[in-house]
């Protein structure tokens, strides 16, 4: 039986949130109001206590039993005069029958129903109102409570995740862009757990992860059968860390790993809201990179570059091992906290849809209503869509876009994953593109958007052509249909990975 507080002003209360590692902490919440259920049943408990019958309190009141009932019954709020004639029949003050507790825990569960009732939940499920009377046991009473409050949560989960994750997203980017996406306290927990297993330089081998999990007290194992919504599963408890036997083409086998130990290394709990998923994501990423490409190595590799006016994503990707786009990501930490070049950074789906951002360099992305940039589409003519037009798919594709925020130099290659191809591309405003390999390629583009004449409208003799003519079927993306997948870790089957764990916890 799950048992719900009744004293929570709606039955679905959020939970408080969970401490975050860089998170700001929670405003104290305020003290609940008092309400006219909760003042009809002090007044009921006092008259109770006196002794008296509803007639004899209307009597002392000088008003109809019927109208004392209604407000015993909170469907009616006294005026102060008629709440002052009440106290004073009771024998007792108005500052304790307008005290927000309820007189007893079985008149707490019964205000908490009465309030559901009256919820938009009760309506929605065209349930009609009942009398909560003294035969509906407490456990009846709980039960009725938990599931309101589960349906309302469902609701309000469905109804404002999309633009939660939306608003999320563009506050986190904000507070990466105020930090040019360098966080100290990261790179400190990175230099340390380097330090712990004795890494002098170069790439972080395997087995340099494996001591590294072994330090912090965590054993690997690969199975075949993890759960297809994870990429490894954490048992806390045995300190065990389940790997895949296999890993995906293209796909760095120590990210999962590093990606389990950060979360653990930063002490991330369950998160309790979008907002936290994604700081536990983006802190747990960014410490990977940070020990795949440690800070001060790859700042002397960079500047080495800037010397020599040969920055390249190819070369940071092959001096460190890793992949094109975790060299991309690791380049924005760096490179203006480090090297003074303001950067941005764009994941785009081969669709056009963007699936990452960040900026700090002005540069104008596409956006919607709230600022969220996740989801829009980026211009045919910005070097994150001609990528894809690019015959040559082995060098660098290098480009040069003149647009409503200045002229800017981009770095692009195409990677694949199961959903599609996707270009990773690093950019640069016309100022800084000195320091770059590539500054010398002849491809130029013009881009106007947000106008829609620069490519979202189709030309004049294409549309007199085929204005009325065209019936498309949409290949809907499943993001548009659920933007966000439920969950405490969203989109992970939570049964499955409980499952799974206890088919591998050690026995005995």
């Amino acid at each position: 039986m799950v048992t719900v507080d009744p004293r929570r002003t709606s039955p679905a209360a959020p939970a408080p949130r969970a401490a975050v590692v860089g998170s700001a902490q929670p405003e104290a919440s305020a003290p609940p109001e008092p309400d006219a259920l909760t003042l009809g049943r002090r007044i009921r408990d006092r008259r109770l206590a006196a002794g008296l019958t509803l007639e004899q309190l209307a009597a002392a009141v000088d008003r109809a039993p019927s109208q004392i009932s209604m407000i015993e019954t909170g469907k009616r709020e006294p005026k102060l005069t008629m709440l002052r004639a009440i106290a004073l029949a009771l024998g007792t003050t108005i500052d304790e029958l307008l005290s927000p507790e309820a007189p007893t825990a079985r008149d707490a569960l019964e205000i908490a129903v009465e309030r559901a009732q009256r919820g938009p939940v009760f309506g929605a499920l065209g349930i009609a109102p009942f009398r909560v009377g003294k035969a509906l046991s407490d456990q009846t009473l709980q039960t009725i409570l938990a599931l309101a409050g589960e349906v309302e949560r469902l609701h309000r989960e469905r109804a404002a995740t999309p633009e939660e994750a939306r608003r999320a997203n563009v506050e986190l980017r904000a507070e990466m862009r105020a930090r040019d996406n360098f966080y100290p306290e990261l790179e400190r927990k990175a230099s340390e757990l380097l330090g712990a297993v004795g890494h002098t330089g170069g790439p972080v081998s395997q087995q340099l992860v494996a001591d590294m999990a072994a330090h912090l007290g965590f054993s690997l194992h690969y199975v075949g059968d993890l759960p297809h919504s994870t990429r490894s599963v954490t048992d806390r408890r045995h300190g065990r860390l389940y790997l895949p036997t296999s890993t995906s083409p293209g796909r760095d086998s120590r990210s999962p790993i590093l990606q389990a130990l950060a979360s653990h290394l930063l002490g991330h709990g369950e998160p309790t809201s979008y907002g936290d998923f994604l700081r536990q994501r983006v802190e747990t990423n960014y410490l990977t990179a940070a020990i795949l490409l440690p800070e001060a190595s790859a700042v002397k590799f960079l500047t080495e570059a800037k010397n020599l006016r040969r920055i390249s994503m190819e070369d940071l990707r092959d001096a460190y091992a890793v992949s094109y786009e975790t060299a991309a990501h690791r380049f924005t930490n760096l490179a203006t906290a480090r090297l003074d070049i303001p950067v941005h950074f764009m994941k785009v789906h081969e669709s056009g849809t963007v699936i990452k951002a960040y900026e700090n360099d002005s540069v104008r992305f596409p956006s919607d209503a709230l600022g969220a940039v996740e989801g829009t589409t980026v211009c045919r003519n910005w070097t994150a869509r001609t990528v894809f037009d690019a015959e040559d798919r082995f060098n660098p594709w290098y480009q040069y876009t003149d647009t409503v925020s200045g002229t800017y130099w981009c770095t692009s290659r195409i990677e694949r994953a199961k959903e599609g191809e996707y270009s990773v591309s690093v950019g640069v405003p016309f100022a800084h593109v000195k320091w770059f390999r590539g500054r010398e390629t002849p491809h130029r583009a013009v881009s106007r958007c947000p106008d829609e004449s620069c490519c979202r409208r189709p030309a004049g003799v294409l549309a007199e052509r085929w204005a009325g003519e065209a019936w498309p079927a949409a290949r809907t993306p499943t993001s548009l249909l659920a933007a966000l997948p439920t969950g405490t870790f969203p989109g992970v089957d939570e049964t499955e990975v409980y499952q799974f764990l206890e088919s591998h916890a050690p026995r005995g």
